[in-house]
């Protein structure tokens, strides 16, 4: 029985990193130091767990990383009142506002506030509508991931049929566009989607990227696919789990990243090599 070539992110994720750690070295010696600010106003133990390894690997690429920390009870008003002032703070290059965020406040409402130049998440509205029309902009993170991790590991997209599973902002959309732009056939499907498996078992490329544990089992994906795994669910133990039932799915597809891994590493480095871009030159024309 075969099983699924695991497409690691490590070592691609070990190579952006060397490469933005050269360059932020380069940045240092001109007086430019790249920095970056990761605005909080949570108490979830997942999201200090990530923003903490991103702080981690950001000094390690010789980046400075400021947590702005809120409290969970921040309004709106005071979050956006901080994306503005980091805005506005010609020290600051990128600027990434974590979610989850208190009741009433919404990443759509807020992201409006990042500066679209110190934008390394995407997150904005002006960003995400440039990546849609395929202008120049920083793409969410993990998004880009999910295509920078297809190309390292030489799987082709042109006339390709990709299926995503999910819609939101921060995956699904983005990852359909840069999809598009590739030149493949992208399919979105999500909660109000008929009949799943019927589309999914389709595809050439399956991108599950919903937040729902084990969603994608062997009924989904159909012989010889390859599937990325976007989830990060947290588990009972301390650990993290995907959307994608890997012991069903494993044994079917011919490609299958793994979680933890996979598309995380990646989007963690790519963080940094958009900071280190918004830094330089390339900070009026993201791309």
């Amino acid at each position: 029985m075969s099983t699924a070539t695991p497409l690691s992110g490590k070592e691609l994720a070990a190579a952006i990193r060397t490469s933005a750690a050269d360059r932020a070295a380069h940045l240092t010696a001109a007086g430019r130091t790249p920095k970056l600010t990761v605005v909080t106003a949570t108490d979830d133990p997942s999201s200090a767990w990530y923003v903490r390894s991103i702080a981690k690997a950001a000094t390690k690429a010789g980046i400075v990383c400021d947590i702005a920390d809120l409290r969970p009870d921040s309004t709106p008003d005071a979050i956006r009142a901080t994306l503005e002032k980091l805005s506005a703070d010609d020290g600051v290059h990128g600027i990434i506002l974590q979610t989850p965020l208190p009741a009433g406040a919404a990443l759509e409402d807020l992201a409006s506030a990042i500066a679209f130049a110190k934008d390394v998440d995407g997150a904005n509205p002006l960003s995400l509508g440039r990546l849609a029309a395929g202008l120049p902009a920083f793409a969410p993170a993990t998004a880009q991931a999910v295509v920078a991790l297809l190309d390292h590991h030489g799987v082709e997209l042109a006339g390709r049929h990709v299926t995503v599973i999910g819609r939101s902002n921060v995956v699904g959309k983005p990852a359909a566009h840069l999809l598009l732009a590739r030149n493949a056939t992208v399919t979105v499907c999500h909660s109000r989607t008929a009949d799943l498996s019927a589309i999914t078992s389709r595809a050439d490329i399956v991108v599950a990227a919903v937040g729902r544990a084990g969603l994608v089992t062997a009924e989904h994906v159909r012989p010889g696919a390859v599937v990325i795994d976007v989830g990060t669910n947290p588990t009972e133990d301390g650990g993290l789990t995907g959307d994608v039932d890997a012991a069903s799915v494993t044994p079917l597809a011919a490609a299958l990243t793994p979680v933890p891994g996979g598309v995380g590493p990646v989007t963690t480095a790519l963080l940094l090599d958009h900071t280190v871009r918004a830094a330089s030159e390339e900070a009026t024309t993201p791309s």
